[in-house]
């Protein structure tokens, strides 16, 4: 058994959920190594994703503001390993890390705060969201629609809300729940909202050469949500997707495989291109339904999924 000389620091983004995710984690670990629970130190690093709330991600860098800071600590020594919320974990990460474990999967659906369905919302509603698929999606249920930009934590995003900016937001549940926040907003059904690539998933990466933290992090990953996770992203390997990309997937487990969902929307909620199969766990083969996908599309949306 693997047994720290010291306590082993545990990289975290400093918002409140990602803390939340972090403290998850470390007793996790704790738990399944029968250490106590000064055997993880929780050291929180400030990323350019926190530091930014003015504008799209898609316009400051993707999803590497959320993971380059992480990234850096983890190969300068700071750190042992890192919490990630993983759909804000680009798809192609550096060879140098490994995501080494995931904890058992969350609620995957969406939350609608501020009314009690798409239908109860005003004529010609403003919603407030910074995710192209939620966008896309609103604008599908209701091409009336105004999408303006909301970033921030969700304590962030509900005081914008309070303040009467939008009549609506979307949350992930996963989120609220882990922010004990189980009675906000209504939750959207999966047919109606198909969720984002690896909504409500929690990875923990660390240096793939450090073996004694990867064999220890082995010890707290959740296989099924980790089969369905790497499925998921690996649509978006295949479809080459930015976070400038209307894209939704979800994988569930079937014993020994996978059923997986997944769509593409352009913009204006009028296109939506739809792919659902039946994969083998641990297969490669998730990548062919992003290539399927963009087959399919139109002009006008496969350019977005061009460089």
């Amino acid at each position: 058994m693997f047994l720290p000389e010291r306590p082993l620091r545990l990289g975290t983004r400093g918002s409140p959920l990602a803390l939340a995710q972090a403290r998850m984690t470390a007793r996790a670990l704790c738990a399944a190594h029968g250490w106590p629970e000064e055997a993880v130190a929780i050291v929180t690093v400030q990323t350019s994703g926190d530091r930014i709330q003015d504008r799209a991600l898609a316009d400051i860098g993707g999803k590497a503001l959320w993971t380059k800071e992480l990234d850096r600590a983890l190969v300068e020594g700071a750190i042992d390993f890192a919490v990630h919320s993983m759909k804000d974990v680009e798809t192609l990460r550096p060879d140098a890390f490994r995501i080494a474990a995931m904890l058992p999967r969350a609620d995957v659906r969406d939350r609608l705060v501020g009314a009690d369905d798409f239908a109860a919302l005003p004529a010609n509603p403003i919603v407030g969201t910074s995710s192209p698929r939620r966008a896309a999606q609103v604008k599908r249920l209701r091409p009336d629609a105004t999408i303006t930009l909301f970033r921030g934590n969700v304590a962030t995003r509900l005081a914008k809300l309070a303040a009467g900016e939008v009549h609506a937001t979307l949350l992930a549940a996963a989120g609220l729940d882990r922010l004990d926040q189980q009675d906000v907003g209504a939750t959207i059904a999966i047919d109606v909202m198909l969720p984002a690539p690896s909504q409500g998933a929690v990875g923990i990466e660390t240096l793939g050469d450090n073996d004694a933290m990867v064999a220890a992090l082995c010890a707290i990953n959740d296989g099924d949500t980790f089969d369905a996770v790497m499925a998921e992203r690996g649509v978006l390997k295949g479809l080459g997707g930015t976070c400038h990309s209307p894209i939704a997937a979800l994988a569930r487990v079937e014993g020994e495989f996978l059923h997986l969902i997944a769509e593409i929307i352009s913009p204006d909620g009028q296109e939506t291109v739809r792919e659902e199969t039946r994969l083998a766990r641990g297969d490669d083969a998730a990548q062919a339904v992003g290539h399927a996908l963009l087959g399919r599309a139109s002009p006008a949306l496969r350019s977005l999924f061009e460089a």
